[in-house]
């Protein structure tokens, strides 16, 4: 989201949530960039190339657009999600792409409203664990005011929460109240790896800029008494020490440095932006204006609290 965000609000006609006006353009890239990299539970190679949209596609995924051969688009969307073990998984028909919550992170925290990303494979790469790559690629494209099918822009919604939403499942929960700007806040608690223990971060979107510095790097994590087990369950085949995390229970980190002491904190909320990412309207951002506070929560959590504000939205 942009700094300066000024709501054109009609009150009288919100319900929980709605969609309100601001003064501000939908973006889109100024120029396709490539992305080539191994997917965290595949272990497959894969090609992205983000491409600029026009004003009011949305984001969303298209394979197979090979010379005669059937092309497919998923949008990102809530409705779309087939998946949320340790990631995020997009499905349309018969297409299927997984693991999309850092690159929409990266998409969402910049600004990017409208993007066709193109994808040969089934899951978008891990690249470096974090969205710091994808930040680097959009900056490289350039960022520009979307146009719509007659040439002319078109201005962004945002959703505002105008009574509290939650979504709980046992001691894990994400609420979202009624706030002037948007604030997000996440707390983990791992007892068993005193590591990584209890950490909160909160994050105020003040521009890009602060997505880049304060969220971006943030590099996923996993715990090593659990590697074996996710393994036999097909998981992670393209994970390792140069784009995960690594921490023991009892020998604490196997590939230090941290880039932040809360890093682990601050990736949960990374992927937070990255799955509400998925409540966007075409075109517009998915974060509402609103406090979201988020404890323990996982992929699955996320969706069902994307649902419950979409299910609320007049």
């Amino acid at each position: 989201m942009r700094p300066a965000m000024t709501v054109l609000l009609n009150r009288s006609m919100c319900f929980a949530a709605c969609l309100c006006q601001t003064k501000q353009p939908q973006q889109t890239l100024l120029k396709p960039v490539t992305r080539v990299g191994v997917g965290l539970h595949s272990g497959e190679s894969a090609v992205v190339k983000l491409v600029p949209a026009r004003a009011d596609e949305g984001r969303f995924f298209q394979k197979g657009n090979e010379a005669g051969g059937q092309s497919f688009r998923v949008p990102a969307f809530v409705k779309n999600v087939r998946d949320t073990r340790l990631s995020t998984c997009l499905g349309e028909g018969p297409a299927i792409v997984r693991t999309v919550e850092h690159l929409l992170s990266a998409l969402e925290g910049l600004g990017v409203d409208n993007c066709q990303i193109d994808i040969d494979g089934n899951e978008v790469p891990l690249l470096d664990g974090s969205a710091r790559e994808w930040v680097q690629a959009i900056e490289e494209s350039g960022l520009v005011v979307a146009s719509n099918s007659e040439g002319l822009p078109v201005d962004r919604e945002v959703l505002v929460i105008e009574e509290p939403i939650t979504s709980i499942q046992g001691d894990s929960f994400i609420a979202a109240f009624p706030a002037p700007s948007t604030r997000l806040t996440y707390g983990i608690d791992f007892p068993q790896v005193p590591a990584i223990g209890t950490q909160w971060f909160t994050w105020i979107p003040e521009g890009p800029a602060s997505y880049k510095h304060e969220v971006a790097p943030a590099r996923t994590f996993g715990i090593y008494e659990q590697i074996e087990q996710l393994h036999a369950a097909g998981l992670i085949k393209g994970g390792s020490l140069e784009n995960a995390l690594v921490c023991s229970k009892d020998k604490g980190w196997l590939n230090p440095p941290l880039r932040f002491g809360d890093e682990p904190c601050r990736h949960k909320l990374l992927d937070l932006i990255g799955d509400l990412a998925l409540c966007a309207s075409p075109g517009h951002p998915g974060l509402p204006l609103a406090h979201i506070v988020a404890f323990k929560a996982s992929h699955s959590l996320h969706v069902k609290f994307g649902e419950a504000i979409l299910r609320h939205r007049i």
